[in-house]
């Protein structure tokens, strides 16, 4: 499937170039591999990185705002770390650089995606309070990467490591994967041994 990848805000491009061409934040970065790089590094697939605020189980769509552009830090050939931007009052800005199994895996969820059935746009979105990160597969190839609530029809590939009892790597319709969060995020009903002691 062609993945259709939205430009980012120009600003935020520029924010990463500026950074990668500061020996003071590269070296300041807790990344080696980025510390160690030989070749010119460049920024490649700037994914919009959506969190998701809240799931209501009444039916209403889920709530999510976008909160920067990450994108994969190449050396050569391969990814060696990744960059964050955010929004601040002055426009897009550089956040920081890092590493780690969501980089691997995010690449992974790409190469996945490219050889499914249908033409998406692909986000990244955060669920916190579960510690867990998904490929987002916007089904509007079309859409403005900066807005917009998982369709139905959209397609989550968790990251891994994924949450207990949730498929690394399993593409999941947002329909079948947001009743397993609404549970995983309802809090839990109080004990009645609980109340009794209290």
């Amino acid at each position: 499937m062609p993945l259709h990848v939205p430009p980012a805000p120009a600003p935020a491009l520029r924010s990463v170039l500026a950074a990668l061409g500061s020996p003071t934040a590269v070296a300041a970065a807790r990344t080696p591999a980025l510390r160690g790089a030989q070749g010119p590094l460049t920024p490649e697939l700037p994914l919009p990185l959506h969190v998701l605020d809240q799931i209501s189980d009444g039916g209403l769509p889920p709530r999510t705002r976008l909160t920067g552009w990450r994108f994969l830090i190449r050396d050569g050939g391969r990814a060696v770390a990744a960059a964050d931007t955010v929004l601040t009052a002055d426009g897009w800005t550089f956040s920081h650089f890092f590493e780690g199994p969501y980089l691997s895996s995010t690449e992974r969820a790409l190469r996945q995606a490219e050889v499914m059935a249908g033409v998406h746009q692909p986000r990244l979105l955060s669920i916190p309070a579960l510690y867990m990160l998904t490929l987002w597969l916007h089904g509007d190839a079309t859409a403005d990467a900066s807005t917009g609530v998982p369709a139905p029809s959209d397609v989550l590939v968790p990251l891994a490591p994924a949450p207990p009892g949730i498929a690394s790597h399993h593409p999941c319709k947002v329909a079948d994967l947001l009743p397993v969060l609404t549970l995983r995020l309802k809090p839990a009903a109080p004990s009645p041994l609980l109340g009794q002691l209290a």
